[in-house]
């Protein structure tokens, strides 16, 4: 499974084959740093609107709960999901059948409200940033949605025409941003310590407003759930796994090296936003009157870049607006990636969605389309998106806790287990916390998440009536039954694998003699398919053959009878030459009621749908193995 998940990952996320070539973890570690080191751009004046002077104390709890927290999860799912599948993946190989299905289709919706939200976010703030440049033309001022929606298209253009390669364009945006950022953290804190009455002031005021500190403590666990989007970037750094260049003998080993690898990135990018966001929070809070940080204000979305203006020239301030402006716009090629690798991982392995979503393009315009609606229906400010943006990263933050303690728990590690089950709890309080407070996040997330559920049950019902059988295998018993008279038309009567009696046999063959009058003909052959998971779409066949009594029967197991029935008559009619007949009885009951019960259990309405599954398979009719119903 590992090797199948690598080899579907697509964009810059993921390469046909991992396993001979790949980068530096640090060159890696770029490529999930624009999303994550781009929030530099417009967390500090997030934090600010939502703590006022408390940012930093905000911040800090931030930072903790990145270190302690989200850092030893998600080296965690490094080690238990090597191939980059994620902490989904590992949510859906602990859980089974449609338990696994729905949980994964709900954190997908969570998730894309994430990456969507990553590409509208950063796409508004980087015109943001452009608007405020005073060497841009006065005919761009005041046309902020229309620039948002420009450089959303511009992201389609790139992947519709084909995105390549992208480590070595994040390794120049990623050291070029953090190189801008400090030196502006550098001036602006050289500005502090020489004038010491800022941090008095500032001081002061926190004091004064705050006087009661179990009140500000109080205050902080309120409102750190506002600013949670700052840990973004996670997900991503354990997605871009495969692109890791490995070293070691055998498989094992170089697994092993990219774990390791992985773990090392995590924990560098961790640190260093955690030192970028502690210092930024601290310093634009000084330094910048707090009216400036709201809406319309000259900081609002974009402190750090305030503060390049103001302490080191318009020169350096423009250079830093490009640098920025470039990052957050390769922030949203990487959400884009990020869906991209997502949606054909699992939606059509589950049948969820047409065979076309396997292509990038397609998707592309998917996407493209509903970013376009979402900038449209928030007008592009960064502020109204927050919301949206950190209850998708807190999902998948807590679903990855959630993950890491099932993992503990099924191996029995009770240390690790408490450990993760708090740091479970408290994503789970912070998440909730960050619906109550801006319930407009779970909303945009709860439309994701409905329509990939009516999207995916309708898609799945439409292709019902596929073949949905990779390949069919036979043991050499069931070869027997088939080639024993090649000559001789292979007559397969459905039997339900409830009862290995002679007497049952007999008396179901005894019925189809009756019904259709074949007490005279030869190659007489019973089938039993077991349904094991209804949930899984496509599968392998494999038919085993054995005696009972002097009657001979093939024994299958599948996702859905009708489906494994039809693919399994072509086979025959392929290895024999001849077409089969299979006998089959109706279904009692309501159409609907059958019809449902087959497309979520399996089984129901065997005959009219493998005839349909036939027909549309088979469309000459003389090829067509024979279905006979009674």
């Amino acid at each position: 499974m590992g090797a199948e998940l690598t080899a579907q990952i697509q964009g810059p996320h993921g390469k046909k084959n991992p396993e001979q070539s790949g980068h530096p973890w640090w060159q890696v570690m770029c490529l999930s740093g624009v999303d994550y080191f781009s929030t530099l751009g417009y967390q500090p004046a997030i934090a600010a609107v939502a703590a006022g002077l408390l940012s930093p104390a905000v911040t800090l709890v931030l930072v903790g709960v990145t270190l302690l927290g989200a850092l030893p999860i998600y080296r965690r799912v490094a080690a238990e999901s090597s191939a980059g599948a994620g902490s989904i993946h590992m949510l859906e190989k602990l859980l089974s059948r449609w338990s696994a299905k729905i949980f994964v289709l709900v954190l997908l919706g969570f998730t894309t409200t994430d990456f969507m939200i990553t590409m509208t976010l950063s796409a508004a703030d980087a015109a943001a940033h452009l608007e405020a440049n005073p060497f841009v033309p006065t005919l761009m001022r005041g046309h902020h949605l229309l620039i948002t929606l420009v450089l959303l298209g511009l992201l389609a253009a790139v992947f519709l025409r084909g995105f390549k390669e992208a480590i070595g364009v994040s390794v120049v945006l990623v050291g070029v941003f953090l190189g801008v950022n400090i030196v502006v953290l550098v001036a602006a804190l050289l500005r502090v310590f020489s004038r010491p009455i800022v941090v008095g002031d500032w001081w002061t005021a926190l004091t004064t407003s705050h006087g009661n500190v179990w009140l500000a403590v109080g205050l902080v666990v309120l409102v750190f759930p506002k600013i949670a989007l700052g840990m973004s970037g996670f997900e991503t750094g354990v997605v871009v796994m495969p692109q890791i260049r490995t070293k070691g003998a055998s498989a094992v080993l170089k697994t092993a090296d990219r774990v390791r690898s992985t773990q090392k990135l995590l924990t560098c990018a961790a640190l260093i936003m955690s030192v970028l966001l502690l210092l930024s929070s601290f310093v634009t809070t000084l330094l910048i009157p707090q009216e400036q940080f709201q809406e319309g204000g000259a900081s609002n979305g974009r402190a750090l870049a305030y503060l390049a203006h103001a302490l080191l020239g318009e020169g350096f301030g423009t250079f830093y607006d490009v640098s920025t402006i470039a990052i957050l716009w390769f922030a949203g090629a990487s959400a884009m990636s990020g869906l991209l690798n997502l949606v054909p991982r699992y939606l059509p392995r589950y049948g969820m969605a047409p065979e076309w979503a396997r292509a990038s393009r397609p998707l592309v315009l998917v996407f493209s389309a509903t970013a376009l609606l979402i900038t449209l229906i928030f007008n592009a400010n960064v502020d109204a998106q927050s919301g949206a943006y950190a209850t998708g990263v807190l999902v998948l933050m807590t679903s990855a806790a959630i993950a890491v303690t099932l993992s503990a728990r099924k191996k029995k590690q009770p240390y690790a287990l408490v450990f993760y089950a708090a740091i479970a709890l408290v994503f789970i309080y912070t998440t909730v916390a960050n619906i109550v407070e801006r319930p407009e996040g779970l909303k945009i997330s709860s439309f994701f998440i409905l329509a990939i559920l009516v999207v995916s049950f309708v898609s799945r019902a439409l292709r019902s009536y596929e073949l949905r059988i990779d390949s069919v295998h036979f043991d050499r018993q069931a070869l027997e039954f088939i080639l024993e008279k090649p000559d001789v038309p292979v007559h397969v009567i459905a039997h339900r694998p409830d009862n290995f009696n002679l007497a049952d046999y007999m008396e179901k063959r005894g019925r189809e003699e009756w019904a259709h009058h074949i007490g005279d003909v030869e190659n007489v052959i019973f089938l039993e398919i077991a349904v094991l998971d209804p949930s899984n779409f496509g599968s392998e066949l494999t038919v085993r053959g054995l005696t009972v009594g002097n009657q001979k029967v093939l024994c299958a197991s599948g996702a859905a009878i009708a489906n494994n029935i039809a693919s399994l008559a072509l086979e025959i009619r392929d290895m024999t030459g001849t077409v089969p007949h299979i006998y089959l009885d109706w279904a009692a009951g309501s159409p609907f009621k059958n019809f449902l019960a087959y497309l979520f259990f399996g089984q129901g309405q065997v005959a009219a749908t493998t005839h349909e599954v036939l027909r549309r398979a088979e469309p000459r009719l003389l090829r067509r193995p024979v279905v006979h119903v009674s």
